[in-house]
Order: C-alpha cells, then structure tokens, then sequence
C-alpha cells in the first residue's frame, strides 16, 4: 500500500495538475459521444439541492442547467484535478469538506448560490465514506437556503456500464452506453431533525436503487434514449 501511495504521488502532483485534467477532461469528453442520458420522475426544481452516493457521482452528466449548479469539491490535489474537469464540463463549483480547510467558505458560498435561484449537488457519503452513510452537510445548505433536496440515482443495464474496484463501488459508462437519471421526489424539510431528514433521503435512494429495473425498462418501452444528451 504504501508503495502505491508513493507511485501516486510521483504520477500525480501539483506541478502536472493542468496536464492530468486535460487528460481526465478529454476521456470524459471522448466518453460522451457514446452516452445516452434519459431521465425519470425529474422534479425540474430551479433551486434544490442534489443528493448522490459517491458512486453515482457521474450521473452530474445528466443534471439539467449544468451552469446553474456548483458542485462541491474538497481543497486536496485530488479534488484539484476534479474541479477543473467540472469547471470545463460546464458546472461551477465550491471548494472545501467538513474535515478541511475552506468548509465554512464553501458552505457560505453555496448557500448563497442557492438564495440566488441556483442548485447544488453533493455526494452525501463522501469523500471517504462510510459508504451509504448520509452525511448532514446536503441537510445543513437545505435549511439554510429553504430549498428542498432531490435525491438521484443512475443505472444502466448495458455491458458498458462498470462497477469500478474502489471504496465506493464508482459507477461508469465505458463504450455506448444507454443510462437512466431516476430521481427522487422532492424532501422538504420544514419541522424535521436532520436525523429524520437523513433517513428520508436514504430511503429514497434505497428506492431507487431497488426499483431501477422497473423503471430501466420503462423507459425502454417509452423509447426515452430515441435522442441523444
């Protein structure tokens, strides 16, 4: 383990940081000629925030009005090379996390962004897990903001789509690839404990996880991925 660290660290640092985004960026872009994005139960809320597991985070791919949503990244390397890939796709984003610097900046940030009318998405078992643990901090802009949070899950029953080998069992499309954005309903959190809150969204992506079959081949018969995203 640690040798793999140090050959990370060799491969990855600040000074080629420009140079592995770009390469990041053109995979994804690459990635995206052979992408089929449909969508189910999409709420169109202007003004919410998203919530993921960090293994779906690739379905910000189907998010609608990529411009109006920031996305939140913590001030690692790691999370460098992340937000300049973002920033290209067209998302805006907010640096920082609960465990590092810049946290209360973030948090300020897209609270703000939120009042404006804008969305925010958040992997609310990242960066480290534990996995499939709703962390409080999607719970925390929502009730300053006043927006109401919609859970999203992705699935796709082609081949293509790969479970990667990582701590959150990452989600991608490799090669075409039809793939489905189901979402939740909206939660409002008006007189709830961010405990009742956290188990709301749960539930919800738990839903969805368990009904993406249904709702794959219902979309199937309604011919939804006929145009491409």
């Amino acid at each position: 383990m640690c040798y793999y660290k140090a050959v990370m660290v060799r491969i990855i640092n600040k000074n080629n940081v420009p140079l592995v985004a770009n390469f990041a960026y053109m995979l994804m872009k690459t990635q995206e000629l052979f992408t089929y994005m449909a969508d189910w139960n999409n709420p169109n809320i202007d003004s919410c925030v998203y919530v993921l597991w960090h293994e779906n985070q690739f379905a910000l791919h189907g998010l609608p009005n990529r411009k109006n949503i920031s996305i939140l990244i913590s001030n690692s390397l790691d999370g460098e090379i992340i937000a300049r890939v973002v920033e290209k796709w067209g998302f805006k984003t907010s640096r920082g996390s609960a465990q590092r610097k810049g946290a209360v900046t973030a948090t300020l940030q897209m609270i703000s962004r939120l009042k404006d009318g804008e969305s925010v998405a958040i992997m609310v078992d990242g960066p480290r897990g534990p996995y499939h643990k709703v962390k409080h901090g999607a719970i925390v802009l929502a009730k300053e903001a006043g927006v109401p949070i919609v859970p999203v899950h992705w699935v796709s029953f082609d081949p293509t789509f790969c479970h990667l080998p990582s701590w959150d069992k990452m989600t991608s499309p490799i090669g075409p690839c039809r793939l489905l954005n189901m979402y939740g309903d909206p939660i409002y959190l008006d007189n709830k404990t961010d405990e009742q809150v956290a188990q709301e969204i749960k539930q919800s992506l738990d839903y969805l996880k368990s009904h993406e079959k249904e709702f794959y081949n219902k979309a199937k018969e309604l011919k939804l991925w006929s145009k491409k995203k």
